[in-house]
């Protein structure tokens, strides 16, 4: 039974809360909120729930570093 609990906790998320994604990102929670709020990275309500798909977060995570590179 342990090693079945085990197998479950490797389970990789799809999406995740906000809390959570930010700090997947790391990034603070009121940066986070501010890019969800502008629209920056994707998001979406399951019933009263906002959840952000971890695809989103990495695709947003890509065009910050790319902006970085560019020096903006």
């Amino acid at each position: 039974m342990a090693e079945v609990r085990k197998k479950s906790s490797n389970i990789n998320p799809l999406a995740v809360s906000p809390s959570e994604g930010a700090r997947l990102a790391g990034v603070g929670r009121t940066k986070f909120y501010e890019a969800l709020g502008r629209g920056e990275i994707a998001s979406f309500k399951f019933g009263a729930r906002r959840l952000i798909r971890v695809a989103a977060i990495e695709d947003w995570l890509r065009r910050r570093e790319a902006l970085a590179r560019e020096g903006r």
